[in-house]
């Protein structure tokens, strides 16, 4: 049973002992009127206390229409007593608020019912549209057999058999370069990158050279490393990629050795773009922090980009 229903069932309990002492007061006051007068008083409060709660349940049961909640009031039928009335009057009115209360609470006991069953109803249309959509169980059994791989007769054979065909032909021809080994690994992984991307093999090149920015963030291949990870992108073909990583470079450690090569290759990056005037900004950010570079090691590379961008 809800809160709202055991409310209701209290209330009209209390209006059930509430009418027999007011008929009894009406009998008694008759013979007594002085003894009824406090017993009128006490019941007048416990009436009192009751509207009020029967008005609480009103505003939490009825929705109101332009705000949250509406407050129905009670209001004591119009009708009035025929014939002469004496010490009968105040117990004629208690009567006719009781009734009144007493339909309040009727009115109320049948909204609870249909809010009820309402969300009864709801609910379990809730709980048959989530068994309609349960996910499978991740730790079930599959349904399906799952296809055994192919056998090979050595273990080379197994690991070529679980690469797709371009991923193998990519994995032979990375082992096919030889990776130096001077002792310095940081070196030795970036040459090793090197020799990747000098082959085209653009994604086992950017693999090698990452470990050296994440390894070895504060050797001076670092700078290297970043810079060619650009040309790569660049290389294959997505610009955008490129700009990013140029611009990480040269942000990261302006005075890295390929941090101006970095500069410049972002001006190329965003002229493959379509972005002529961005280009040109990058250009002139090149020639004016490393005018030394811009005359000398990449001044024919810089040359041929302001060519192209109209700078």
């Amino acid at each position: 049973m809800s809160a709202t229903t055991r409310s209701l069932s209290l209330s009209a309990t209390m209006l059930r002992a509430l009418r027999r002492n007011a008929i009894l007061l009406g009998g008694a006051m008759a013979i007594a009127l002085p003894v009824a007068v406090p017993a009128q008083a006490q019941d007048e409060a416990r009436i009192r206390k009751l509207e009020q709660e029967v008005k609480a349940l009103q505003r939490k049961v009825f929705p109101g229409a332009s705000g949250p909640y509406f407050e129905p009031e009670i209001v004591a039928p119009q009708a009035q007593p025929t014939g002469p009335s004496t010490t009968a009057g105040p117990v004629t009115d208690m009567l006719a608020r009781m009734d009144a209360v007493e339909s309040a609470l009727q009115s109320l006991t049948a909204q609870v019912e249909t809010n009820s069953n309402a969300l009864r109803l709801m609910n379990a249309r809730v709980d048959a549209l989530e068994s309609a959509a349960m996910p499978v169980d991740p730790m079930a059994a599959p349904s399906a057999a799952v296809t055994p791989p192919p056998r090979a007769d050595n273990a080379t054979g197994n690991n070529m058999a679980a690469m797709t065909g371009g991923a193998a032909v990519a994995a032979t021809a990375a082992a096919a370069i030889e990776k130096p080994s001077t002792g310095d690994d940081a070196e030795d992984t970036y040459v090793y990158g090197y020799r990747l991307w000098d082959a085209k093999k653009y994604a086992a090149a950017r693999e090698q050279l990452q470990k050296v920015v994440n390894v070895y963030p504060s050797h001076r291949r670092a700078s290297w490393a970043r810079n060619l990870i650009g040309r790569s992108w660049l290389d294959e073909g997505q610009p955008s990629k490129a700009g990013e990583a140029f611009l990480q470079n040269y942000l990261a450690d302006r005075s890295g050795e390929r941090a101006p090569d970095s500069l410049l290759y972002l001006s190329r990056a965003t002229l493959a773009l379509g972005n002529k005037a961005k280009s040109c900004e990058a250009l002139a950010e090149f020639r004016r922090v490393y005018p030394a570079e811009a005359a000398g090691r990449l001044s024919s590379l810089n040359t041929q980009t302001g060519r192209e961008a109209g700078c």
